[in-house]
């Protein structure tokens, strides 16, 4: 098993699987002003463990900017209907 992967239970579905860690605030923001101005390197450092297919299914529906700045904590991915729909949906998956 790769060393960034895990076997624990998803932090979004619950579904137990190899999971990775997610970036509440992507890495590819981390230079970008808006987040250095309002950010600590610890916050942006911040993130959850995600079985991959929820961690692919956030980089596809959303843009980066967007993960960072609207989806930045576990309560505000729980909270967004399209995500909520998402972890129905996969939580069926085998």
């Amino acid at each position: 098993m790769p060393k960034d992967e895990k076997q624990i239970h998803c932090q979004l579905c619950g579904r137990a699987k190899r999971l990775t860690f997610h970036h509440f605030v992507p890495r590819f923001c981390h230079s970008n002003k808006w987040f250095k101005k309002r950010l600590t390197r610890e916050q942006m450092q911040q993130g959850i463990d995600l079985c991959k297919d929820c961690h692919k299914f956030l980089h596809k529906q959303f843009t980066e900017k967007e993960l960072g700045r609207e989806l930045a904590t576990r309560k505000a991915m729980l909270e967004n209907e399209t995500i909520r729909t998402f972890i129905q949906w996969v939580r069926k998956k085998k």
